[in-house]
């Protein structure tokens, strides 16, 4: 059984492995079942002050779901297609190869052209081909090659010009597919990405501290964990391990990474989809979200992933004997587990300190942020802080049921 919240992430905190978290839980009605801040962030004055429930966090992956939501709008109102050709809004997406190996030298990459044109439902569910290129070893090698790293801020077509790490809708791996959607959805606005998360997401929930890198507005940098003495230019460092190029070296509003935003909101955001409320999109929308969308050629991609090196990253605390799948916000489970999730939970995180969970069937949704502590970042202590959040918090939420029932 998984430690209490209260007690490990506290000795995670005294044993200086984190500085400090943020927990929120909420049900369909908006009751709170947890909400708490933990330990102190350090301010670019190198004063410490108590962590509190809205200062500003660097989502990294957490905010593929909104850009998500963002594109499933656009299906809406008929400026995307879901499964239609993209090659009149993005041809520089569609006319990507498919890297295969590389000549007997090493030095030239073997390419062939994609068979199927690459779809919105390709880039939302990573099984477009397109890749990050640490997940690859040919991608990462043609990186290596033609596009080593460098300081200068790149848009997304720049930062992720390689080839297609396999054929489009024939295999599955994590990737930048969410920032080339973020990039579709500015093409048939004319408004930036940002711009349309702030009329899409944050107006109808009324958000209003949210803001992709970097983050200039001063109300909200007085209040980001990510602005101190270790990371003074507030790239989010803690949050990816210690590295600053994910932000450093990003211009524009990258739809995979780039929001900043307080857990006291994003769980807003969460538990719109929970109750299916309509503010955000659809209900018949949210409900293909929440649909496996892989076949059979892509899930067998996906199963491989999850049992690859990698694979434990993938499967965000989940066993991977237990059925799962990949909606369009991230991963479903397709069984109940017992005392944890219910079929048809959705999950996922944000670089190695995030975690955040939608479970309709057992009407529970949550955040858990935590703030690692640099210039160590220890991967092992994050990861069970965690998964502890994922179990405690359904012990947290039986026990406010039963207090309920005693009121």
């Amino acid at each position: 059984m998984a430690e209490g919240i209260e007690t490990s992430f506290h000795a995670a905190i005294e044993a200086g492995k984190i500085n400090g978290a943020v927990i929120c839980a909420t049900n369909v009605k908006g009751h709170s079942i947890y909400d708490k801040a933990f330990g102190a962030r350090t301010l670019l004055s190198g004063e410490k002050v108590p962590q509190r429930l809205d200062d500003v966090l660097f989502l990294a992956s957490g905010t593929k779901l909104i850009t998500t939501i963002a594109a499933m709008k656009c299906v809406e109102q008929g400026l995307l297609s879901l499964t239609g050709d993209l090659s009149s809004i993005a041809p520089d997406l569609a006319a990507k190869q498919v890297i295969t190996g590389f000549s007997d030298d090493g030095e030239t990459p073997l390419l062939e052209p994609a068979k199927q044109p690459i779809t919105l439902e390709m880039l939302l569910t990573h099984t477009s081909g397109v890749a990050y290129s640490f997940t690859d070893p040919l991608i990462t090698k043609w990186c290596e090659k033609f596009d080593p790293p460098g300081d200068d801020p790149r848009p997304v077509e720049e930062a992720f010009r390689y080839p297609l790490a396999f054929q489009p809708g024939t295999s599955w791996m994590y990737s930048v597919g969410l920032d080339w959607a973020g990039k579709l959805i500015e093409r048939v606005t004319g408004r930036t990405l940002g711009e349309n998360v702030q009329q899409f997401i944050c107006d109808p929930l009324g958000i209003i501290d949210a803001q992709f890198h970097p983050v200039t507005r001063e109300d909200l940098r007085s209040r980001l964990v990510d602005l101190n003495p270790q990371d003074p230019h507030a790239y989010g460092r803690a949050v990816v391990g210690g590295s600053s190029d994910v932000n450093r070296r990003a211009q524009g509003d990258f739809g995979g990474h780039g929001l900043f935003m307080p857990a006291s909101d994003y769980i807003k955001v969460l538990r719109s989809l929970l109750a299916n409320d309509g503010k955000l999109l659809k209900p018949a929308t949210v409900n293909d979200i929440f649909q496996d969308h892989l076949g059979e050629e892509t899930n067998a991609g996906y199963r491989a992933a999850l049992t690859g090196p990698i694979g434990p990253f993938f499967r965000v605390g989940i066993d991977v004997e237990i059925k799962t799948g990949q909606g369009l916000g991230g991963v479903v489970t397709l069984q109940d587990v017992d005392g944890w999730y219910g079929e048809g939970t959705m999950t996922w995180g944000g670089g190695l300190s995030l975690a955040w969970f939608i479970d309709r069937k057992n009407d529970l949704c949550g955040i858990c942020a935590l703030q690692p502590a640099l210039p160590d970042v220890d991967v092992a202590i994050l990861e069970t802080l965690k998964q502890n959040f994922r179990r405690d918090i359904y012990r947290k939420h039986t026990a406010w049921k039963e207090q309920q029932q005693t009121v």
